[in-house]
C-alpha cells in the first residue's frame, strides 16, 4: 500500500521528530518511505499559536491502514503528544495524518482517508503535492498539484518558506 503521511508540529524541536518519524518507518521492515518533501512554515490553524513546521512522506508499506495509523499514534506519543490533553487545532509537538492513500477510500470514526480537510488546506497539500503530484484526490477527481496551486492561490500567505531536512543541507 502506498500513502502520502503528512507531518506537523509546533512545539519543540520539531524537525528532529520529522526526523525520528522517518528514521521509526525505516526500522521498520515493512515500512518503507519512498519520498519525503521540503519542510514548510506555515500559518496555523486554529487558536493563536506559534507556526507550524510541516512536511509529507511517501511510504510504502505492507501493514493495513488501521494497523499504519496505530504506528503513527505510538510515535506521536513518543514524541511527546498527548491527545488527551490538548486543545483542539492547538500547539502539539507532533501530528502525523495519513492523507492520502492510494486508491482508497475510508469513512469512519477511527480512520477518514482522505484527509477531511485535504483538499482546502495548502499547509497539508503542498508538501503532499511535492511527493505526489499527479495522484488524484478521490473525493474532488483533482491531482493535488492543482489542489495545491489552488489553495496557494486563495490563501498565499498559508506558507511562509520551504527548505531542505536537515541532513541535506
Amino acid at each position: 500500500m502506498k500513502l502520502v503521511l503528512g507531518l506537523g508540529g509546533n512545539v519543540g524541536d520539531v524537525a528532529e521528530a520529522f526526523h525520528m518519524v522517518s528514521q521509526t518507518l525505516v526500522l521498520r521492515l515493512d515500512t518503507v518511505p519512498r519520498a519525503r518533501s521540503r519542510l514548510y512554515r506555515t500559518a496555523p490553524v486554529g487558536p493563536e499559536q506559534p507556526r507550524y513546521l510541516n512536511a509529507a512522506l511517501l511510504v510504502e508499506t505492507a501493514l493495513p491502514p488501521r494497523e499504519f495509523l496505530g504506528v503513527c499514534l505510538e510515535i506521536e506519543g513518543r514524541a511527546g503528544r498527548k491527545r488527551e490533553a490538548e486543545v483542539p487545532w492547538g500547539p502539539r509537538t507532533l501530528d502525523l495524518d495519513l492523507l492520502l492513500i492510494e486508491n482508497l477510500v475510508c469513512r469512519g470514526p477511527v480512520l477518514d482517508v482522505p484527509h477531511p480537510f485535504l483538499a482546502e488546506r495548502a499547509f497539508a497539500l503542498l508538501p503532499a503535492a511535492e511527493v505526489a503530484p499527479d495522484w488524484v484526490h478521490p473525493l474532488s477527481g483533482r491531482t493535488l498539484d492543482e489542489l495545491a496551486k489552488k489553495a496557494l492561490q486563495e490563501n498565499p500567505s498559508a506558507v511562509e518558506w520551504a527548505e531542505p531536512w536537515p541532513d541535506e543541507r
